[in-house]
């Protein structure tokens, strides 16, 4: 595995200007909330918002009913800028520090949303040990909503060289311990205008088998899961 996307530059990212003027920056979560509404997944069942950054998903969550709810995000100042965002929910929420190719959760997830983590992961490695973790992290009948650049995406973003991906990618990328369920493409509006296409894809764990790792190896210094 990779060094991957270093702490420091996504520390320096999000330690600098206001969430609200950065691309991804997106009011209202959606398709993200409808496709975690069509799961089907109860208000009290454990929800990740992985690489939540500084933005207010995990808020969105909260107002649409959902009550079980952590961010894992890789930079320490992107949670500390969400966590003052949220305001009197911040206590609400649970807020990690971690890696997502090695987090592990402390009890089985019904649903692993990310929009936007996955495409930074270049490496087909660090790509394979990101699936393992929320192959591990995610119950059998529970779901994954990942999201990325379409293939006629940026190129880049923050700085950084991006993977873009279509459905039949992430399907390939998640086999065989998920099975895609739905895929759309929506076409995300930056705040300074710009269209950035992304394939959005929801799939469903299905039953644990041998060739599944119950858990992926940690990398020496993450911190562990509360």
């Amino acid at each position: 595995m990779s060094a991957g996307p270093a702490r420091e530059h996504w520390e320096s990212v999000h330690g600098r200007g206001r969430p609200e003027e950065r691309s991804w920056f997106q009011p209202g979560g959606e398709p993200s909330l409808t496709l975690i509404r069509d799961t089907g997944t109860a208000p009290d069942a454990p929800i990740a918002d992985v690489g939540g950054g500084s933005g207010e998903f995990a808020q969105t969550l909260l107002a649409a009913g959902y009550l079980d709810l952590v961010v894992v995000d890789l930079a320490q100042s992107a949670l500390d800028a969400a966590r003052l965002r949220a305001g009197p929910d911040a206590g609400r929420i649970r807020w990690i520090r971690a890696d997502a190719r090695t987090w592990r959760p402390d009890r089985p997830l019904a649903v692993w949303h990310d929009r936007a983590v996955l495409h930074f992961l270049t490496d087909p490695a660090d790509r394979a040990a990101y699936a393992a973790a929320a192959a591990a992290a995610v119950a059998p009948g529970g779901h994954l909503v990942v999201a990325t650049f379409a293939p006629d995406g940026p190129e880049r973003c923050s700085g950084l060289a991006v993977h873009r991906m279509d459905a039949a990618m992430l399907t390939e990328a998640f086999a065989p311990a998920f099975q895609p369920v739905r895929a759309l493409r929506h076409e995300h509006l930056t705040p300074r205008g710009a269209v950035q296409p992304f394939t959005y894809l929801l799939l469903r764990r299905l039953p644990r088998s041998p060739d599944t790792p119950d858990r992926p190896p940690r990398a020496p210094g993450d911190p562990a899961a509360p």
